[in-house]
């Protein structure tokens, strides 16, 4: 392999004694360590909010001279080491759970995804999916486990979004200045850029290669806006989820067959690949075409992917699972299918699925079942829904017996619990309980929590998610020349002391966010309840090539501007990872209304639950394992009704029901004499004992290794030694 040189184009004026904030500043380690971005904001909080929590930005910000001042400080000094050492000792543990459990497991796992969302300053993701690879990534690394995983370096990547007055979802393409993130730019010896090519109709082309340190680990991100490239090849790296269908398919294409080249110029030699998601399975067809140019048959070369191979499936929703109508297939395979000893006929049955519309379809999703021996759905529920969907592939088989498993999906402690929950559970849980998340025994403890320290915090979260809707509110009122309406609507006149509730995700159809609006005098009464009023916030984005979407936001940002309500309904614009934090940490309520059974997982209600924010959602997805009917509260049942109309009249009629005899009551009167809800703070408890450890990303990524990884690896020839 030719030598590679890694270069952080940052270069920063630290003096000596505090040189090595460089270098964290270039490792997303400090994303979940709650108290490096404390000492970050510390040093100067106006410019640690002015960088959007990005050390890099923020290291050029503050001027040399607070560093000089800073260096004198030894309380500064104190932290600034032991934030150095715990760092060392992480980069350089030996005794990581993945090297005790399989100390003779030595070969990577390569980790193929569209998105990850890492945090909200690197904007190569757009919701659910992305922060779940992302924290899956940083869950690898804290496991150790040898991961190395590949995606997009986007121009624009999602686009932020603006909502007019009159409710309408405004999209802004910001482009990324590469040099505002902790990339680590890839030289060869005579200090060229590291690309890759690969071959679309009548042209090559190249991706520059860049790398992400997430931990212990390297997530290689690949971006086409080069001169060689012609425009359209430059835009396959210009945003997330691109729908016209030519660009598409060569984004797939680049990710799948341009990912595994990747890995390979970079040295990497990974004995298993999981894909996250259908986007990347050309990854598969690729593996067997170098297979067959290595001298193994087609039947050979199938068997060998299929047996290295993960398959994750995330939505049974049509949308989700990629298509390619047969003509752009011809186009874009038609010198391909020859190297794998196919012709045109036996190649679209790799993954061939007849549709209503068209007679053929080529289906990534498909084609991922197909050439994986591991594949899973993402909860209980989406895995039975996932054996049904995908039966017909599997025609002798019960579809009990179809072989999709389920790891339920999991959050990452240190990325989304509130830094004053985590001070808590240093001083009750036990010194270890960061290594030791995924076991209930931790979690037990909870109940040696005082009332009133848990219930202080969470008043405190509260409040800083208020004051947070508050700047936002201000900084548009100053800046954006929005209307007053608007202003009102952002949240300026919320009461931290109020029952809060939170519902924020991407606004597709299937999730109803107007499920609230169903009877809506008689949520008006509710929210403006002079002795027990409810406030509600509403946040979340649709794709922009979704009209349905859209008009949910402008029915619910209608709503809200209605002065009926008091000012007890908001809605937050432009939806992020920062935002999400002080959502999950900050309401005391997580409200989640999909018709069930179409949401595969979620992970936000777990975010919350972790933070003793109480979930009131429908029986889908995660919750349908995590309700125990003491630990939070159920939209519904499991009654199905084939009449749309008819669920959604009775999943509304629970809800209301449910938030007028149960939760509003529990919350404002079932007090102690010193004004603490001792039920209420009851149900928080128990809300944390059952779900953390149950769905946190400690938990999922061992279930990953144990049940798929582990598996895939011994059938791949690695040899566990002792």
């Amino acid at each position: 392999m030719n030598k590679i040189v890694r270069e952080a184009p940052n270069s920063f004026d630290l003096p000596y004694r505090v040189k090595r904030l460089a270098e964290i500043a270039h490792n997303l380690w400090w994303v979940g360590n709650p108290e490096t971005a404390r000492l970050f904001k510390d040093i100067n909080q106006l410019a640690w909010s002015q960088s959007n929590h990005n050390p890099v930005v923020f290291l050029r910000l503050v001027e040399k001279q607070t560093f000089e001042d800073l260096i004198k400080d030894r309380y500064f000094l104190e932290r600034y080491d032991r934030i150095m050492r715990e760092f060392d000792a992480y980069m350089n543990r030996a005794d990581t759970w993945f090297h005790e459990t399989y100390p003779g497991l030595k070969e990577e796992i390569a980790y193929f995804s569209f998105e990850y969302g890492l945090h909200e300053s690197l904007m190569v993701y757009a919701g659910g999916l992305g922060v779940l690879s992302g924290d899956h990534l940083k869950e690898a690394s804290d496991l150790g486990l040898p991961l190395v995983a590949v995606g997009f370096l986007y121009t624009y990547g999602y686009f932020s979004q603006r909502i007019s007055e009159d409710g309408w979802q405004e999209a802004r393409n910001v482009e990324l200045n590469f040099n505002d993130l902790p990339l680590i730019a890839l030289y060869d010896e005579n200090h060229e850029p590291i690309k890759i090519a690969i071959e679309l109709p009548g042209r090559n082309v190249f991706a520059r290669l860049y790398e992400l340190n997430i931990g212990r680990n390297k997530l290689i991100l690949m971006h086409t806006n080069l001169p060689e490239n012609t425009p359209q090849d430059r835009q396959l790296t210009d945003r997330l989820y691109i729908s016209d269908p030519e660009l598409r398919i060569s984004q797939e294409m680049l990710l799948g067959i341009g990912g595994l080249r990747a890995l390979q110029r970079l040295g990497h030699k990974p004995a298993i690949y999981h894909m996250n998601e259908g986007h990347s399975a050309f990854l598969t067809l690729e593996r067997i075409r170098q297979l067959i140019g290595e001298g193994q048959t087609l039947e050979e070369a199938k068997k060998i992917v299929q047996k290295t191979s993960i398959f994750t499936t995330h939505t049974p929703v049509p949308a989700g699972n990629d298509e390619f109508p047969a003509w752009l297939v011809d186009k874009y395979f038609a010198n391909f299918w020859g190297d794998l000893g196919l012709d045109r006929d036996q190649f679209m049955d790799l993954a061939k699925v007849k549709t209503d519309w068209s007679d053929e379809v080529f289906s990534m999703p498909v084609l991922a079942l197909r050439l994986s021996n591991y594949r899973n759905g993402v909860s209980k529920l989406h895995g039975e829904v996932s054996r049904e969907m995908w039966q017909y592939l599997w025609p002798e088989t019960p579809a009990a017996e179809v072989p999709i498993s389920y790891i339920t999906n999991g959050v990452h402690t240190g990325t989304w619990l509130a830094r004053r929950l985590g001070l808590l559970y240093n001083r009750y849980l036990g010194p270890d309980w960061k290594d030791n998340l995924d076991n209930p025994e931790t979690w037990a403890k909870i109940d040696s929590i005082p009332d009133d320290d848990l219930w202080r915090v969470r008043l405190h979260l509260k409040r800083k998610l208020i004051i947070y809707m508050v700047s936002r509110a201000r900084y548009q009122w100053e800046h954006n020349n929005v209307h007053p309406v608007q202003t009102v609507a952002s949240g300026v006149l919320l009461d931290p002391t109020l029952l809060t509730i939170g519902f924020a995700r991407r606004f597709a159809t299937y999730k109803r966010a107007n499920l609230l609006f169903r009877d809506y005098d008689r949520l008006l009464r509710i929210v403006t309840n002079a002795q027990k009023p409810v406030q509600i916030i509403f946040a979340g984005k649709a794709h922009p090539a979704d009209e349905p979407g859209k008009l949910l936001i402008q029915e619910v940002y209608r709503k809200v501007k209605d002065a009926r309500n008091g000012g007890r309904l908001v809605f937050l614009d432009d939806y992020d990872m920062d935002m999400a934090r002080h959502l999950v940490q900050g309401v005391d309520i997580w409200l989640n209304t999909p018709r069930r059974p179409r949401e595969a997982s979620g992970t936000s209600g777990m975010k919350a639950a972790m933070n003793g924010t109480l979930n009131f959602s429908v029986l889908d997805g995660w919750w349908a394992e995590g309700f125990n009917g003491r630990n939070g509260w159920a939209i519904g049942d499991d009654t199905h009704y084939d009449d749309l109309d008819q669920q959604d009249d009775a999943d509304a009629n629970s809800l209301y029901d449910t938030l007028e005899n149960e939760i509003v009551p529990l919350y404002y009167t079932k007090r102690s004499a010193d004004g603490l809800p001792g039920d209420w703070i009851e149900r928080i408890k128990e809300c944390i004992r059952t779900t953390s450890p149950q769905f946190s990303m400690t938990r999922m990524v061992k279930e990953y290794m144990n049940d798929l990884y582990a598996p895939a690896l011994l059938a791949s020839g690695a040899e566990e030694k002792p």
